[in-house]
């Protein structure tokens, strides 16, 4: 009976695999091996959703997530990251599911685990959104990037072509919706490294009809993806960083971002390196280091969250480190 009613929970709750398919959505497609790894990546995300709501405990969900190939691991416990917030949003069940995800592996996936909670915020009713004083506050900046991803990777007409912003988001309830906005951006330009099949000029074009004011955010969250997700060579990445011009500072913050991310979880592949290297010009675990020492003392209740006033100190740091060595 449990096994059949976990099976039926993963078929009701699990989005179909087709929807992550580049001809489904619509996406620019670039090469036979750019679409190849975005698929991937969306079929790992599932995969680890299907985990997190089919297994008998969260200690099986982790044994069935390790054993995905590192590359794409990280996908999936955001996938489960997912998950667990939609079974957390449930009624008549524990809600307790996100929580002890990360007491475990999951804390190793912790930046991944926080955006796939974003995610389940997209489809779950705003009165079973998670409490934002049961996350970290610096961290919750990350869910509003998963959501913003979600947005504009299912709603790409309305978030992207339309360039649509939610006038008053209303999460965290202590954070005003311009900073809102901010992490959101950065997720719908992640997104777009989605939807632009990876193509350095698609994305980059596509970037440049928003308002400027929202440029930055958008390429810094395409920044994060050309780092974590990849589907580029150095080559592309010289240009999207000549193309990112004087928002450079932003695609260095993220890209360090993606480091720390993979770094920490010990998923670093040849392409982490490559990334770094040049949208960052040191190594993962150099950059991902340089966004552990900006951290210190971060404010929890100053008029910026404090994902804001990191990723904002991160950026600082970028600019005065090629100052140094002009």
């Amino acid at each position: 009976m449990g096994t059949g009613w976990r099976a039926l929970r993963r078929r009701i709750l699990t989005p179909n695999v087709a929807e992550t398919s580049l001809d489904k959505r619509g996406f620019h497609k670039k090469s036979p091996a750019a679409q190849e790894l975005l698929e991937t990546a969306g079929a790992m995300f599932l995969t680890g959703y299907a985990h997190a709501v089919e297994a008998r405990s969260i200690e099986q969900a982790e044994q069935w997530l390790e054993e995905l190939p590192a590359q794409f691991r990280g996908f999936a416990y955001e996938g489960a990251g997912m998950g667990y917030a939609m079974l957390d949003g449930l009624p008549f069940g524990a809600d307790d599911h996100v929580a002890r995800c990360l007491a475990g592996r999951g804390d190793r996936h912790v930046y991944m685990v926080y955006v796939g909670v974003g995610w389940a915020m997209a489809r779950l009713p705003r009165f079973r959104w998670p409490k934002a004083a049961s996350l970290d506050p610096l961290l919750s900046g990350l869910v509003l990037d998963g959501y913003g991803f979600h947005q504009a990777y299912f709603h790409t007409k309305k978030y992207v072509g339309q360039q649509y912003r939610e006038e008053h988001f209303p999460w965290p309830a202590n954070a005003g919706a311009e900073h809102a906005h901010h992490a959101i951006d950065q997720g719908i330009g992640r997104a777009m490294w989605f939807v632009g099949g990876t193509d350095v000029e698609v994305v980059t074009e596509m970037i440049g009809r928003f308002p400027e004011a929202r440029q930055s955010d958008l390429y810094a969250g395409a920044g994060l993806a050309s780092t974590y997700a990849g589907g580029v060579s150095e080559e592309e990445l010289l240009l999207f960083r000549e193309r990112a011009g004087a928002n450079w500072p932003q695609v260095a913050q993220a890209s360090a971002f993606a480091a720390e991310a993979r770094v920490r979880a010990g998923l670093v592949i040849p392409h982490t390196g490559v990334a770094t290297k040049v949208l960052c010009g040191m190594t993962p675990e150099t950059a991902a280091q340089l966004t552990h020492d900006v951290k210190s003392d971060l404010p929890v209740d100053g008029d910026l969250p404090a994902y804001e006033v990191w990723r904002q100190r991160t950026a600082a740091a970028f600019v005065s480190l090629e100052r140094s060595s002009t």
